[in-house]
């Protein structure tokens, strides 16, 4: 008699274990708080955050009631998941994606017919541009949200190159997320942590610029490894059977697409042209902001220039399909995404309503009607729900912790083990304690908030550079995004990209602990040598 195969757990099931074994540890964990307090130095007073037991709330029948305050915590990101799955259902539908995806590889394969190119590989090409590209937006703007539109165009591609679904993350959220941890302008980790250490705003770059090249020089070469292997045996993926899902969006039959010019389309252009121009007349000028950054530069005329832009571009897309209109289309969604989140302080609710509206001038660009249009909202949501779901229950993780009153303990209990290590176990630790709050703690900016004030007064006592402090806190903050369930972002892509969680763990740990490795590595120099900045 053979032996049953072994399966993954399901992605729910490995998140409710997650909640029941939090529950536990409120029963055991004490409860604890952080409390400001001031205190008066040479006259100048200054406020503290001081640690204090306080009795724990031990979690019974809460473990159930806490998926609902889970859904309510991770609402907007739900929202923004089913409208995002709604839109490109019907961009899907319009075969727009196939026509992009067929144009793009024709061109890669010219591309071929130079020898230096040939030599090198052009696909290695395109992934390490991408994923630069993605990291650098990890990096300077702190993205994480926005890759989750970007999946579901990115993994067909990487489905069409003889790739499977991990690479296409890898290609957005792992590059986007590397960048993040090296986070070189990042205002919403580094700005944050070195305003509560009182230091110049993004000082030490040029330690960090080093380090964020080498991480992905490390990350981009073990991916381009994995995807040689996965081009080479398609069966040796561990998703090679999942991704029959995808292969059928992406087989043949874009070959045979007929390219359609419908007087819809037309109008689709016109309706989005007046409505560009009437944004353009109440925003003449944009003044860029990079997060929370002090630094801006206002860009006369932006606004009407990418309107003027989109006129012509538009049309001239309408002369030769409407595929490439709602690829031009799409392609001006993601500058407005660019200029909205750096301009004018867009988050998930703009975000929404630019997707949305990608999805309704697309249906019409197309000729459907009212009724259709919404059917296929409709069915896009559906068919992303799932994803939408485990969101909601991967939030119900932080609902217990918190109501359980037993983060804080962890975090007051983690920060003591610093108390005799010399520096540069001292600089580990740390780097340590950030790494396992971030498991519990996803926001970077909320952990910054509440682990500096604690950090840097105490990295002047055993002689650790507040740079050094606020370097370990990136790092720790940065990688184990890539892992961690209670983040909304992982699980919303790897529902969308179809990924099992105990999948994506099992491919991903190896990067993850040769980052972690690295990242402490990276870490020495800032405790043993006179880098600039720290």
């Amino acid at each position: 008699m053979s032996k049953k195969k072994r399966s993954v757990p399901h992605t729910y099931v490995i998140i409710f274990a997650i909640i029941v074994f939090c529950a536990i540890l409120t029963w055991i964990i004490p409860g604890g708080e952080y409390v400001e307090k001031t205190v008066a130095t040479d006259g100048v007073k200054q406020t503290t955050l001081e640690f204090r037991y306080i009795d724990n709330q031990p979690q019974t029948w809460q473990v159930l009631t806490s998926f609902v305050r889970g859904f309510t915590r991770q609402a907007k990101i739900i929202v923004f998941i089913l409208v995002i799955g709604g839109a490109f259902w019907i961009v899907n539908s319009t075969r727009a994606i196939d026509t992009g995806i067929l144009s793009f590889l024709r061109r890669t394969k010219r591309m071929e017919n130079n020898r230096f190119l040939r030599k090198v590989g052009v696909n290695n090409i395109v992934i390490v541009s991408i994923m630069l590209m993605f990291s650098i937006f990890g990096a300077v703007f702190g993205m994480s949200e926005e890759t989750i539109a970007f999946v579901a165009i990115l993994i067909p591609l990487s489905i069409s190159m003889g790739y499977d679904s991990i690479v296409g993350v890898c290609m957005v959220y792992v590059a986007a997320h590397v960048g993040f941890a090296g986070a070189v302008l990042n205002p919403f980790t580094i700005g944050i942590a070195q305003g509560m250490a009182d230091l110049p705003l993004f000082s030490g770059i040029e330690y960090r610029l080093f380090c964020w090249l080498v991480i992905n020089v490390i990350t981009i070469a073990i991916v381009l490894r994995y995807a040689k292997k996965v081009k080479k045996g398609p069966t040796k993926s561990i998703m090679y059977e999942e991704d029959s899902y995808w292969r059928e969006k992406t087989s043949g039959e874009a070959e045979s697409i007929e390219y359609v010019k419908p007087k819809s389309a037309m109008v689709s252009y016109i309706l989005t042209l007046i409505a560009l121009t009437i944004f353009s007349c109440y925003y003449p000028e944009s003044t860029l902001t990079i997060g929370d950054s002090t630094t801006t530069v206002t860009v006369p005329f932006l606004i009407p220039i990418i309107t003027i832009i989109f006129g012509i571009i538009g049309f001239l897309s309408l002369r030769k399909s409407v595929h490439f209109f709602i690829l031009t289309l799409f392609a001006f969604t993601i500058v407005f995404l660019v200029v909205g989140v750096m301009g004018y302080k867009w988050y998930l609710d703009e975000l929404c309503a630019l997707f949305l509206a990608l999805g309704l001038l697309s249906g019409i660009a197309v000729g459907l009607s009212a009724n259709n249009i919404a059917k296929q909202l409709i069915e896009g949501a559906k068919d992303i729900m799932s994803a939408a779901l485990v969101v909601g229950l991967a939030g119900g993780i932080i609902v217990i912790l918190e109501d359980g009153k037993i983060i804080n303990t962890i975090l007051y209990s983690l920060s003591q083990a610093m108390n005799e290590a010399g520096r540069v176990a001292s600089v580990g630790v740390m780097y340590g304690i950030q790494t396992l709050i971030n498991i519990v703690i996803p926001s970077g900016s909320a952990k910054a908030a509440l682990t500096m004030p604690i950090m840097a007064p105490f990295s002047d006592l055993i002689g650790v550079s507040r740079q050094a402090t606020v370097m370990a806190f990136q790092f720790g903050d940065g990688f184990t995004n890539m892992i961690t369930p209670t983040s909304g972002v992982l699980i919303a892509v790897l529902g969308i990209a179809r990924i099992q969680y105990g999948k994506w763990l099992r491919w991903i740990w190896p990067l993850m602990l040769i980052l972690i490795i690295l990242g402490f590595l990276l870490l020495i120099p800032t405790v043993t040598m006179d880098i600039n900045g720290f």
